[in-house]
Order: structure tokens, then sequence, then C-alpha cells
């Protein structure tokens, strides 16, 4: 199996701004939730869209803090795609082998 030259799923750019939408409109959906559930008498279906409302709340508030890094996690059109890994695995000081097969240890 060849190995494949594009650095998508390694180095993939998230649509932030679309993401930060989506989350603001699940955060206004959930506490609407949440009132819409208490003044109703359903605690469980409150307490879940509570949750859900908080788990939107994070993800608003980690896509915010993305946008705001700069052209690392928001690149533009003058920012250049990221340099392919070229087989070394920083993280862990792994050369890759191209003997070695996937999945076994080294």
């Amino acid at each position: 199996m060849p190995m494949r030259t594009g650095n998508e799923p390694l180095q993939a750019r998230s649509p932030l701004k679309i993401r930060c939408g989506l989350a603001l409109w699940g955060l206004l959906w959930a506490v609407a939730g949440t009132v819409a559930f208490a003044d109703f008498g359903r605690p469980e279906w409150a307490a879940a869209c509570a949750a859900l409302a908080m788990v939107a709340a994070a993800d608003l508030f980690m896509v915010i803090r993305h946008i705001r890094q700069g052209p690392h996690y928001q690149p533009g059109k003058d920012v250049p795609p990221y340099e392919p890994d070229r087989g070394r695995n920083d993280a862990f000081g792994i050369r890759s082998d191209p003997n070695r097969r996937r999945g076994s240890r080294p």
C-alpha cells in the first residue's frame, strides 16, 4: 500500500467561524430548552439541557480562544499549508522505518 503524500489527516484545519456559529446556536437552544423544561416541571430534562449548554459553552470558549490565537488556528489564504511530517514522530522521538509493519512496536 503506497504511503499518502498529503498532510490532511495530521494537519487538518478547522473552519472555526462555522464551528463558532454552530456552538452559539447549540448554546442558545440548550438554554431555551433548560428554561422551557424548568417551566413545564420536567427537572430531569432541564438538567440534561443544562449539561448540554455547559458543553456548548465550553466548546464556544475554546473556539473563540483558537480564533484569537491567530493564523496557526485560523489561517487565511496567505498562510501556506503545514509541511508534511516526512516520517518523523517528534512526540515520541521515533523515526518511521519503511520496513516496519504498521501497528508494531519499534
